[in-house]
């Protein structure tokens, strides 16, 4: 979720307990309640915090309740939201073809040359023999989960894993059939794996993200494809947040850690750094094409429409020709940030990625909403992330530098947030057990790697 996330406030819940189980008549009912996601927010109808009005195109500079802000929560990693060859490309496509072409699904009308020949780019610069695509990268892990897993198979998940995952993992299992181990706790899940091969009656699935995108780090990747051939598993890598970004020639985690060859079904979208709309999957030719063949997110859709698919297919030539000086530019954005919130005594761990997690001091939403505002009405947009999207007992801002942020935008940005310090005279200190709950049990020594690794 990369919108301002906030729990349901405790008087829904205890509307919710003082109800127990009394019988509803009508599926609206509870739609004049202040149940569900956001349900405060929801009534009052607030739109500062929840889907908050931007006036201006994705870019490091917004405009938001009537003045300009630094924007560091657009996901616009390289830069190519606003590059002019794209946008020259998505007008020539959207002449030629409109917003409708091609018509129909995949299975019928709509598949094209241009939508294999970018499956053949993605599975090329994946290192896999082969990829599909999805309309969108949320119903692309939905597809691809629900197309190889039957009722008897175990899904084995990390428990930060993003709404997709779990949401995939739900429809796909049944509540005996789905484990949760710790987030990157190699010990908890092996524990889980080993657990379950006395009873098992048919495959194991490993899910996880890549690059974790609320809080930046990475899965131990070398660590889980050890366990995973030692317990008969396969494995599904979510790396939306680390495709183009991380690792040799931005080939993503899997190829940061030296283990794309092994990673059973490689999954991305073009979400974030491509800053457009679709997904693929990539994975051996037999297994591609079984998810063509069985995923209902797409076998019952319409085909990615064009002007999506050409403008992806120049992105990757783009990052062929540059998107090693684009990240060169977005790391030095990501570390002038990161070190300057640190050199103020803000909990900001070191991460693999570009995103910058700030960990808050509380976690209560008044608190998160209060910074929040301070920060936007001194023009840095910052969206506070809590529960549910990260465990209670801890918050963050996560932040995305990006190639397209200059270093006026960071100085800036470390002004506002000294003010914050200041004003509010925070003490910054977080409980290094919400560092590790968040982080794994080796945060600690993973951090000190990965700060090492940046040089």
């Amino acid at each position: 979720m990369d919108a301002f996330s906030v729990a349901t406030s405790d008087p829904a819940s205890a509307e919710r307990q003082a109800r127990g189980s009394e019988a509803r008549f009508d599926i609206f009912d509870k739609c004049s309640t202040a149940e569900g996601n956001f349900g405060p927010q929801r009534q009052s109808g607030d739109t500062y915090f929840t889907r908050p009005l931007l006036d201006d195109k994705p870019g490091p500079r917004m405009h938001f309740d009537g003045r300009e802000c630094v924007m560091w929560s657009v996901n616009d990693y390289l830069g190519f939201a606003g590059d002019p060859e794209l946008r020259r490309i998505a007008a020539a496509t959207a002449a030629e073809w409109g917003a409708s072409g091609p018509m129909g699904s995949r299975m019928m009308s709509g598949t094209t040359t241009p939508h294999l020949d970018l499956e053949r780019s993605l599975a090329d610069l994946c290192g896999k023999p082969d990829s599909v695509l999805f309309n969108y990268g949320y119903l692309g892990v939905l597809g691809t989960i629900q197309a190889l897993t039957e009722p008897d198979d175990i899904l084995v998940m990390d428990k930060m894993s993003h709404a997709c995952i779990v949401d995939a993992a739900r429809m796909s299992a049944t509540g005996r059939n789905l484990r949760v181990f710790r987030h990157n706790d190699l010990a908890s899940l092996e524990r889980l794996l080993k657990s379950v091969q006395t009873r098992r009656k048919g495959g194991v699935l490993i899910l996880t993200e890549g690059i974790f995108g609320m809080t930046g780090d990475c899965a131990p990747l070398d660590g889980i494809v050890e366990l995973k051939e030692k317990y008969n598993a396969r494995l599904f890598v979510d790396d939306a947040h680390g495709f183009g970004v991380v690792g040799p020639d931005g080939r993503g985690a899997s190829a940061l850690h030296g283990v794309m060859d092994k990673t059973d079904i490689y999954f991305s979208t073009f979400a974030k750094a491509f800053a457009s709309i679709g997904g693929f999957s990539a994975s051996e030719h037999s297994v591609v094409e079984w998810i063509k063949y069985n995923a209902r997110s797409q076998v019952f859709a319409k085909s990615l429409p064009m002007i999506f698919v050409k403008t992806a297919q120049r992105t990757l030539e783009l990052m062929a020709t540059d998107g090693d000086e684009r990240r060169r530019r977005m790391w030095h954005m990501s570390r002038l940030l990161a070190e300057g919130l640190r050199s103020m005594g803000f909990e900001v761990q070191h991460v693999p990625s570009p995103v910058v997690p700030v960990l808050l001091p509380s976690a209560r939403v008044v608190d998160c909403m209060t910074w929040s505002r301070y920060l936007r009405q001194r023009g840095i947009f910052v969206s506070p992330v809590v529960y549910p999207v990260v465990p209670r007992g801890m918050a963050l801002f996560r932040m995305i530098p990006t190639a397209s942020h200059t270093e006026a935008d960071v100085e800036e940005t470390l002004a506002g947030f000294r003010a914050l310090r200041d004003e509010f005279s925070l003490d910054l200190a977080v409980d290094p057990q919400v560092v590790r709950t968040v982080y794994g049990p080796d945060a600690a020594t993973i951090g000190q790697d990965y700060a090492r690794m940046a040089g």
